[in-house]
């Protein structure tokens, strides 16, 4: 892996959800010992790891922060707008508590939909209101964002370029370049383990599976 790549890592939900979990969701939750076992594995990469957070999920400060704090390592927090404050989420002394410990608060949107196909009105809840919200929360400006089910195009990369995001995450499963943009991550599934992290994420996929990786991510961009 070339000197300016980078492993995006992202969490989800971690220990027993608190709130009744979308369809799907349940895939992306992990138990604290799995997290705690993945966060030791993939803190010792002898490659660059970015780490991060996405839906703003209570564990994200009664357990993610702890570990962290007791790792000291450092992740992004991609927050709902719409769930903060809400039973089973980060509220706004969570929120305080994760900036007090140097932890980075991104935009995750408004309402945990699709960003592909918004209408006009759907477009400024969840790119403008969205982000004064938790910037609100935060006391700091919001640069950052992460695509709500991994999913965009290149309405979406547009609209967010316009209006001044600094760094845009999918769920794009491939290594990132450090200074991009766009930056792909691997989301952290409920049947992951050290060693299929190890496995499937640091150790280079073959050669097929790297090139249907790309052309999936090009697809998106310019569909």
């Amino acid at each position: 892996m070339s000197n300016d790549r980078v492993l995006n890592i992202c969490f989800h939900g971690v220990g027993e959800p608190q709130r009744e979990l979308e369809p799907g969701e349940d895939v992306y939750w992990v138990t604290a010992d799995r997290f705690a076992a993945i966060l030791d594995e993939v803190s010792t990469w002898p490659v660059p790891v970015r780490l991060s957070f996405d839906d703003g999920n209570a564990s994200d400060v009664e357990i993610g922060l702890p570990a962290l704090v007791e790792r000291g390592l450092t992740a992004e927090f991609f927050l709902l707008a719409g769930r903060l404050d809400t039973p089973g989420s980060v509220d706004s002394a969570g929120v305080a508590k994760l900036r007090s410990a140097g932890m980075p608060i991104g935009s995750h949107g408004m309402a945990h939909r699709s960003w592909r196909g918004l209408s006009a009105a759907e477009t400024t809840a969840e790119f403008d209101t969205a982000r004064t919200v938790l910037a609100e929360a935060a006391g700091a400006p919001i640069t950052t964002a992460a695509c709500p089910l991994g999913r965009y195009d290149r309405r979406v990369l547009s609209a967010l370029r316009d209006r001044g995001y600094t760094r845009i995450y999918t769920s794009d499963r491939r290594p990132a370049r450090s200074g991009a943009w766009l930056q792909p991550r691997y989301s952290v599934r409920h049947h992951d383990t050290p060693a299929s992290m190890r496995s499937g994420v640091l150790a280079p996929a073959p050669l097929p599976a790297r090139a249907r990786a790309l052309a999936v991510g090009t697809v998106k961009r310019w569909r």
